[in-house]
């Protein structure tokens, strides 16, 4: 295209150079286009290492794609469920402000864990008309390994000075890096899968590898327990995805076989599950203030706190407030900013309003997904991760979390938008050369 924009300009100057003027424009877009793409795949190799990076380049791309957007098309992606929900959210938590009995700086916090969700029909219009999707892609399972190998070194190296903020988490914490971990994990399954089905079974092999690779870090090295909930679900998921409901029969029989392995051979996973059985026990009978316990009674207080006004919330910003003046008679080591919810989250502020239109958008972009082949199946694990997660932490407003989860929307959605959905046989491979 930018070639006949080129022959077009030439021919036009022949013939009199009246014409040439509305070129130039149009050829600034497409150049500011590929920036985008190049700023987006840079965008998605930070993620996973650096939030002030991360915050910058997303301020690049804003800037830089801004101006190329297709407006017709931005206006479909605004009006459709996937792209406006998203934008109705945060809609409502702008008017939440207006109500919110808190200063200016609580209710901009409060608004904060919002105002992401803004970008996805902007990434959804680019990557509508973008042909290197993909690449965004590749850069995250890229960074991805790397990050993988700087962990399996950090905990296989005896005698380092520094391993690690935790032993094998060298940047940020294990609940990103195991929900990261456990992303691409599910992806490269599905690209295994689809290589094995094509016939290349040796590239089948190697990509399963690098998959049980990842897996075997979130059970050797370094999890948390809501990556262990969320990868029984997502497990399930493969199976009902690639083979139908026998297939959730299948997987769940070789999960149960491969948990049992790892249970047996990882000192470190047993740990982690036996003691969040053990911090349930101590709240109950000693309201102890250990991590499962803190979070039942961080729920309590959330569930208190909506029901003081369940149709509008509290307003945008109100969660520390409601959450320790709820809980003021009780020990103050309890006392949070973060129900560990994020339909509490939401609750909390916006109330059954903001409830409804977040499990609105959650369908919406699960149906975005719903078509065959591999970019609907990535898309789908992490909505299904991003949903799973959401009961047990406030993903959606959390930086690592809420980032990956919007540019996989906004990326894979404008992919699947883009494309007739690939057969189940279409490798990621494929997927990179028909978008080239």
């Amino acid at each position: 295209m930018l070639g006949w924009s080129f022959v077009s300009a030439r021919q036009e100057a022949r013939s009199g150079g009246h014409e040439r003027q509305p070129e130039a424009p149009d050829i600034r877009s497409k150049n500011l286009a590929r920036l985008a793409d190049s700023i987006a795949v840079a965008t998605a190799a930070s993620i996973p290492w650096s939030t002030t990076l991360t915050s910058i380049l997303v301020a690049a791309w804003f800037v830089t794609a801004g101006p190329a957007i297709d407006r017709a098309e931005f206006r479909r992606q605004a009006l459709s469920p996937a792209g406006g929900l998203p934008l109705a959210l945060v809609a409502v938590a702008v008017l939440g402000m207006a109500w919110a009995d808190v200063g200016l700086f609580d209710r901009w916090l409060g608004f904060d864990g919002f105002l992401k969700l803004a970008l996805v029909p902007y990434l959804l219009t680019h990557f509508r008309h973008s042909e290197r999707g993909t690449w965004v892609i590749l850069a995250f399972l890229g960074t991805c390994t790397v990050l993988l190998l700087v962990s399996w070194g950090l905990a296989l190296t005896p005698g380092l000075p520094w391993r690690g903020k935790v032993v094998g988490v060298p940047v940020k914490d294990y609940i990103s890096q195991s929900g990261a971990f456990l992303l691409c994990a599910l992806a490269l399954l599905g690209y295994a899968l689809n290589l094995w089905r094509s016939g290349r079974r040796q590239l089948a092999v190697v990509v399963t590898i690098l998959a049980g690779t990842f897996v075997a870090n979130i059970a050797y090295v370094e999890t948390s327990r809501t990556t262990l909930v969320v990868g029984a679900v997502l497990a399930l998921l493969f199976g009902l995805w690639n083979f139908g409901w026998r297939g959730v029969l299948a997987t769940a029989v070789v999960a149960g076989l491969l948990g049992g392995v790892f249970w047996v051979s990882s000192p470190y996973l047993r740990e982690r599950v036996t003691q969040a059985i053990e911090e349930v026990r101590l709240y109950r009978t000693e309201h102890a203030a250990l991590s499962s316990g803190l979070r039942l009674e961080f729920w309590i207080r959330s569930i208190e706190a909506i029901a003081k006004s369940p149709v509008i919330g509290n307003g945008t910003g109100s969660i520390p407030e409601m959450l320790n003046a709820t809980g003021a008679e009780t020990d103050p080591s309890f006392d949070t900013v973060n129900p560990h919810n994020q339909i509490f989250v939401v609750g909390i502020q916006l109330g059954l309003l903001g409830t409804g239109v977040l499990l609105a958008m959650w369908m919406a972009h699960l149906a975005l997904f719903r078509g065959e082949g591999l970019v609907n199946w990535i898309g789908q694990v992490a909505v299904v991760q991003l949903i799973c997660s959401s009961f047990f932490n406030s993903h959606l407003s959390d930086f690592t979390q809420g980032w990956t989860y919007v540019f996989a929307i906004g990326v894979l959605g404008g992919m699947a938008l883009r494309q007739p959905a690939p057969s189940p046989s279409a490798s990621l491979a494929a997927v990179a050369v028909a978008g080239e």
